[in-house]
């Protein structure tokens, strides 16, 4: 039995130095990779890198304390919140 393959409708152009495209193919080449295979590749590990990056919380031992203290603390609310809230609950419906 096959595996489903999915169709590439999406493109990606991009106009670069002359430099850069012999480097890029010559990188590709050295990995036995098409051009396409290789930027392809290249950019959505940087991606994931990225992606990952921004949305990580890393904290060092003293702000890890404050932060897991801050979870700990008791929530009060103030007024402004409690009105909020009561509004919230009169105009949202929830299904």
């Amino acid at each position: 039995m096959k595996a489903p393959t999915q169709t590439k409708a999406a493109r990606f152009n991009l106009r670069l130095e002359s430099g850069i495209k012999t480097l890029l193919e010559r990188a590709a080449g050295l990995e036995g990779k098409t051009v396409s295979r290789f930027v392809l590749n290249s950019a959505v590990e940087q991606a994931k890198k990225t992606v990952h990056e921004h949305e990580s919380l890393k904290l060092n031992a003293e702000n890890a304390k404050i932060f897991f203290n801050a979870l700990d603390t008791a929530i009060s609310f103030n007024s402004k919140l409690t009105n909020a809230l009561e509004e919230h609950s009169r105009r949202v419906i929830s299904k």
